[in-house]
């Protein structure tokens, strides 16, 4: 068996239909899109989800819900998380994101007080719960809230 011998088995590959093509094609004058008619034109169809000049039925069904512009996501970070960070470490955004706990768009971290902490962290972030300041207090590091 050489390379130029090989081939696709019989059946497996088909020619492309080609409408308008001439009468003798079977497939000539109307090109099978039947006569007049929006679908029989070029360009013709409708967008879709159009129902005929129906009022539509993204439309017709009652809207639920509001966006607030305004909303202010936090990021939160819980106690049990921070204690992959030596003692004396300052915990910051910058820090918090090399250690995979926060991605790089985030703009506001409130620290939770889930688990505790053992090791005495400076930590600065936008926002800690009052559970999770005393935890760090009492591990002997320190809160700023920035």
């Amino acid at each position: 068996m050489r390379l130029s011998e090989l081939s696709p088995s019989p059946g497996s590959k088909q020619k492309k239909k080609r409408v308008g093509r001439g009468p003798g094609s079977g497939w000539g004058k109307t090109a099978g899109r039947g006569f007049k008619g929006q679908n029989s034109r070029a360009g013709g169809g409708t967008r879709p989800g159009f129902e005929g000049g129906q009022m539509p039925l993204v439309r017709r069904i009652p809207k639920r819900g509001f966006n607030n512009i305004f909303r202010q996501t936090w990021t939160i970070v819980n106690l049990r998380d921070l204690n992959r960070f030596p003692a004396e470490a300052v915990v910051d955004k910058d820090a918090l994101l090399e250690a995979g706990l926060v991605k790089s768009r985030v703009k506001r971290i409130k620290l939770l007080g889930q688990g505790e902490v053992t090791v005495p962290l400076v930590v600065k972030v936008q926002a800690v719960s009052s559970q999770a300041r005393s935890q760090i207090e009492a591990a002997g590091g320190r809160v700023e809230v920035i």
